[in-house]
């Protein structure tokens, strides 16, 4: 090629660059006002809009979180100038001391803080912030922004709903593209675990600034604003109708109250007392302290976190194992010489004839029963050693929900406790070991660790006999998903038919009568139909906890519940009564006038001393 051909295409190609250039620069400075806007930052003010937080509702359409208006008052320090202290305070109803500090705190981080719009006061009432717009001609460098903030028309469980807050430093760090200093998240409760539906999208003003550094007017007249979009809307699974009354039920009382609706595995009440009041929620900074230094943890979920014996409700575990693996007849009877006797101990039992067999043990809550169904479970000759029997123990319960979290949609779930073969070789050596070692497992003491949740899901599981599907707290609608493992059923690894064989020993303990045996005939409600196991587990801290599970109908349950109330003595003294009232109220929306002195009592009693008494 020539020299001058050379020089030809070295021109094109230059000529091509440039105008690929200028096209580029047309693009940006005429076409799209997006990097002229960037661009011209230091002259343009962002008046940051708040969006309405999500509604949340009951499962019945009834609102249990709503919103209503407050303001925060911000300050440009580098843009105010003289006004009267004393009347801006008069205005908000704050203290000029107040207003004082906190410009000499903006003055002496002046620097840093630059254009900077501070929050100078947070959720300022209407009628204040109406007296500070009347005026806000006198505090230049000051206005307002309108936020929605969290109300609360039902009293529908604080530890349930859980509360909103501004976020700080760590969680900032967490979500730096999605938060800034001054926004508010969703902390603990259905708030947290629904954040990114609940919290909407920020919008903004752009406002121009002046040679004074002045707000004069709009941009583009507002051309290039965006709209704020409102959080999604809540669903839940919760009747609020019920959670008031199951709050009622547990007051003064320390301990959890669950129900759930078997068919679908949604958390239709969910208790953890003392609690958090909603009264409290919408500025929880102020009570924060109070709530944390509270000697019985209100802040504390004992439904999803507390780790408790379930004492003899997981007798039904025992024999439903027993039944699958074999080592155990429904016509199979046990003596009981009020307990179970080994050598020179004995584990108790209180008096009732003998011997048993399964769904008379069951509606007794015999103990020396359960310790023989545990003892041929754990000697079962299918198995080498004590060690593999145990571990296929240890498996059963685990398909059963048990030692791991059940993966609710509740944030904070913990997985409670089930022990190991392995753990017990490490205790007591290889081989140093045996059934009477552990045989308070037989009655659910020793080393399990069961939340309110995970016992609750094991009487839904019982009543759907061999299946459940996962506890969730929030139904799918309409912009809000939900994960779709809360639609699947998880089977134990029992067979259904044994679960059959369960029931009547269950129907029998609350339906036999007083002075016939079952042990939690106080739990009755004729017509009915109610299921359910007592429980009373030991407690070092002081007096038994009661537990009782239940679930009603017998045929086709709509509501499995767990009461477990701490240090009350036997299960069916204060949890059974609890359980079978919530029970009663959600099938027939009332109780009955023959358990209304009973009713009375559960909402009366006062346990609260007796707990103190023993931290």
């Amino acid at each position: 090629m020539t020299t001058e051909g050379k020089a030809t295409k070295l021109i094109i190609g230059l000529a091509i660059v440039a105008a690929i250039i200028i096209g580029k620069i047309f693009y940006i400075q005429i076409i799209n006002n997006e990097y002229k806007i960037n661009a011209s930052n230091n002259s343009m003010v962002y008046d940051i809009v708040y969006p309405t937080r999500g509604i949340i509702y009951d499962r019945n359409g009834k609102i249990i979180v709503g919103n209503r208006v407050a303001y925060d008052i911000l300050v440009t320090p580098s843009e105010v100038g003289q006004f009267d202290t004393a009347l801006l305070a008069n205005s908000l109803n704050v203290s000029a001391q107040s207003i004082i500090d906190k410009m000499a705190e903006y003055e002496k981080n002046k620097r840093r803080i630059g254009y900077q719009s501070m929050v100078m006061f947070k959720q300022v009432p209407p009628e204040n912030y109406m007296k500070f717009a009347e005026l806000s001609y006198s505090f230049p460098g000051f206005r307002g922004v309108a936020r929605s903030i969290r109300d609360y028309p039902v009293n529908a469980g604080g530890n349930l709903l859980g509360y909103v807050s501004e976020v700080d430093q760590n969680f900032l760090q967490k979500h730096p593209d999605e938060y800034r200093p001054g926004d508010y998240a969703g902390k603990t409760g259905i708030e947290a675990a629904r954040e990114d539906d609940l919290r909407g999208v920020k919008g903004y003003h752009i406002y121009l600034r002046n040679s004074k550094n002045q707000i004069e007017q709009r941009y583009q007249n507002g051309d290039f604003d965006k709209e704020a979009i409102p959080g999604h809307d809540i669903m839940t699974t919760i009747d609020a109708d019920l959670q008031q009354y199951g709050q009622a039920l547990m007051k003064n009382k320390v301990g959890s109250l669950v129900a759930i609706e078997p068919s679908t595995g949604e958390i239709l009440t969910l208790v953890s007392s003392p609690g958090i009041d909603v009264g409290m929620l919408a500025d929880i900074s102020h009570h924060y302290d109070e709530i944390i230094k509270d000697p019985h943890r209100p802040m504390f979920n004992r439904a999803v976190q507390a780790p408790y014996p379930p004492g003899s409700v997981f007798k039904l575990v025992n024999g439903l194992i027993g039944l699958q693996e074999g080592t155990l007849k429904p016509e199979y009877t046990y003596p009981c010489n009020h307990g179970y006797h080994f050598g020179s101990h004995k584990l108790g039992c209180h008096g009732h004839r003998s011997p048993l067999n399964l769904e008379e043990a069951i509606m007794m809550s015999c103990n020396g029963y359960f310790c023989y169904v545990l003892k041929n479970i754990l000697e079962n000759k299918e198995y080498k050693n004590i060690d593999a029997a145990f571990d296929k123990w240890n498996e059963y319960v685990h398909s059963m929900g048990f030692g791991q979290p059940l993966g609710s949609d509740f944030p904070s779930e913990l997985g409670g406790n089930i022990p190991t073969s392995k753990y017990y070789n490490k205790l007591y050596g290889k081989g140093g070991w045996k059934f009477t070692t552990i045989i308070s497992l037989s009655i659910g003491q020793g080393e399990i660790g069961a939340t309110p949740l995970q016992i609750a899901n094991m009487c839904a599981t019982v009543a759907n006999r061999g299946w459940y599907r996962i506890p969730h707290i929030v139904k799918a609608s309409e912009g809000v998903e939900i994960d779709p493992k809360y639609y699947e059923k998880h089977y134990t690894m029992v067979d259904s038919k044994n679960y059959e064989i369960v029931v009547p020993g269950m129907w029998r303990a609350v339906n036999s009568g007083f002075g016939s045996g079952g042990t939690a005939s106080i739990a009755a409600v004729p017509g009915l139909d109610i299921c359910g196991k007592t429980g009373t587990a030991q407690n070092p801290r002081g007096a038994d906890n009661s537990c009782f599970i239940c679930f009603a109908p017998k045929d086709n349950p709509k509501i499995a519940v767990m009461a477990y109330v701490e240090n009350a003595g036997f299960g069916a003294t204060w949890a059974a009564p609890i359980a079978s009232l919530l029970a009663e109220k959600y099938l027939r929306g009332e109780i009955s006038e023959s358990r209304k002195p009973l009713e009375d009592r559960m909402l009366q009693g006062d346990l609260m001393k007796r707990v103190k008494a023993y931290k």
